[in-house]
């Protein structure tokens, strides 16, 4: 089983590290409720559903990293043109996504790699996937397509000004911060919940019960690494990535907006 952390920089770490105070601004209050209309009133929530697409799975050897690299470069398409047809029905600016592989953990985007299975550097507008052993553990489940999926979430996020003014936003303690952290890293993964949503049909291998095998690897993957308390319960992960897989659409995806226990 995988205990992987899916993560788009800054890290905790770098935040607390930086020159941001702990003590954030003067307008800052409470971790809840969020204020900034950026994160709890974005443009995007209001686009509707994607459209239903194609996205058929390429076959994924087992520990072998060239069919993982095709397989995830072809999700990445899927994504960009999914999204960027989303973006454009809306009047919403697109910028296509872009992908790396290592297999070994390195410092990327200025960070260094911690446990993550993947992370995205929204300076490049790219993320990188960590395709050492554990991630190729077993080809045959969904966490691959996820992960990306997931990622790509990130990315929405950064076109929408949703990460500039995550960043920006400020916070009194090291408690208020993971909740922040929290509120972003759940609403990555209700978005990539919403992507495998809107592109479910064309999946013609899978069956309800591949989705409820990722939901339970993402609840175990969650648990174990709730300890670090910047990505939330394993329940709460599952809870939102199922959201955004049966809404298909990002309005269901406003983590800014919620009380503080869905996001625990």
């Amino acid at each position: 089983m995988r205990f992987v952390t899916l993560v788009a920089t800054t890290t905790l770490a770098s935040l607390l590290l930086s020159g941001t105070p702990l003590s954030g601004t003067a307008h800052a209050t409470s971790a809840f409720p969020i204020r900034d209309r950026v994160l709890t009133a974005n443009k995007l929530y209001r686009t509707g559903e994607l459209q239903a697409g194609q996205c058929p799975e390429r076959e994924v050897g087992p520990k072998t990293v060239a069919s993982a690299k095709r397989y995830l470069t072809a999700v990445l398409n899927c994504l960009n043109r999914s999204w960027g047809t989303h973006f454009k029905r809306a009047g919403l600016p697109f910028a296509k996504a872009k992908i790396g592989f290592i297999t070994k953990p390195r410092k990327y985007c200025g960070e260094s790699w911690g446990s993550a299975a993947a992370t995205y550097c929204k300076a490049e507008r790219r993320f990188v996937v960590l395709l050492d052993d554990d991630m190729l553990d077993d080809s045959t489940d969904l966490f691959l397509f996820q992960t990306a999926a997931h990622e790509y979430g990130h990315h929405v996020q950064n076109l929408t000004g949703i990460s500039r003014s995550y960043y920006r936003y400020p916070y009194r303690n090291k408690s208020e911060l993971n909740e922040q952290i929290r509120r972003k890293e759940l609403q990555a993964e209700c978005l990539g919940g919403v992507f495998t949503g809107s592109v479910w049909d064309s999946l013609t291998e899978r069956s309800e019960e591949d989705w409820k095998i990722l939901l339970q690897i993402t609840r175990d993957s969650g648990d174990e690494q709730y300890k670090n308390r910047d990505h939330g319960k394993g329940r709460n992960i599952a809870i939102w990535l199922d959201k955004g897989f049966r809404a298909r659409s990002p309005q269901a995806c406003n983590t800014w907006t919620v009380s503080s226990s869905k996001v625990s």
